[in-house]
């Protein structure tokens, strides 16, 4: 038995996510049909996270376990060939199972890294409909980053955590989170080893409120030690969000593309 990863890029703008649903108009529905009909067997595929509605990604993995003998780079083109133009298989690599120490797309993830991408200017644009978030009025990126000097680091994000998260705990890792102005787009890059559900999109709208001069930078911090979902900023637009890159360890020798979303902008 094979197990074959996936590196899969997606526009989730008219999918219900990535994880099944009865309405099969999820990624994985999709990707599991095309599989199927590849591979004429069914495939089940586990992901490294899962994305909400109208949540992008540059690069999802997956696993899948199997016993057919196909060339590595049919599993994307053959896939591909089946899929709808909004999802693509972009790599494919085979891990040789090792029962003592086997790859896993969720279980030996290191980290992840999510952009948010924002358009800031006073009207909206049509060509960045769900592609970016919008705000326009104009933000002040200091304070923003001044803000997030405290949540770097082991904390607790119940702050920022959805009401019907299923995480067990709200204790992440926070390794960094970058902003950065690009013209009138603004990225926000945050890399932690896990996250919680909203927890992105809640800080990306706390941060917008700094942003704005609603409230200063050290009220980030105050709210984060308050633990309390109600006195943080409401949910960000889920259109700028792109899972971008999950990070494993070198010795799976995973061939993972470069995670910026610039180039689309």
């Amino acid at each position: 038995m094979k197990r074959i990863a996936l590196g899969v890029q997606y526009d989730g703008t008219a999918w219900h996510g990535y994880q099944k649903q009865e309405d099969g108009q999820t990624v994985q529905d999709q990707l599991e049909i095309a599989l199927e009909k590849f591979a004429r067997v069914p495939l089940a595929t586990t992901c490294a996270g899962r994305t909400d509605t109208g949540v992008h990604a540059l690069e999802q993995v997956v696993h899948f376990d199997t016993d057919l003998s196909r060339d590595i780079h049919s599993w994307i083109r053959g896939v591909n060939s089946f899929l709808p133009a909004s999802i693509a298989v972009r790599w494919a690599h085979d891990i040789t199972p090792d029962p003592d120490d086997q790859f896993h797309a969720r279980f030996s993830a290191r980290s992840r890294t999510y952009h948010y991408v924002l358009y800031n200017n006073a009207t909206r644009s049509p060509l960045l409909e769900g592609r970016a978030g919008w705000v326009f009025r104009t933000l002040d990126i200091a304070p923003m980053r001044e803000a997030v000097k405290p949540l770097i680091g082991w904390h607790d994000f119940t702050a920022f955590r959805a009401a019907h998260c299923q995480a067990k705990s709200p204790v992440k890792l926070m390794h960094e989170i970058g902003i950065e102005r690009h013209g009138e787009v603004i990225v926000f890059t945050i890399r932690a080893n896990a996250f919680l559900h909203h927890m992105v999109r809640n800080l990306v709208g706390s941060l917008i409120y700094i942003g704005m001069g609603k409230h200063p930078p050290e009220w980030l911090g105050e709210v984060l030690a308050g633990r309390c979902r109600g006195d943080a900023a409401p949910t960000f637009m889920p259109d700028g969000l792109y899972l971008a890159k999950v990070d494993y360890d070198p010795k799976w020798g995973l061939p993972q593309e470069r995670a910026s979303p610039l180039p689309w902008f």
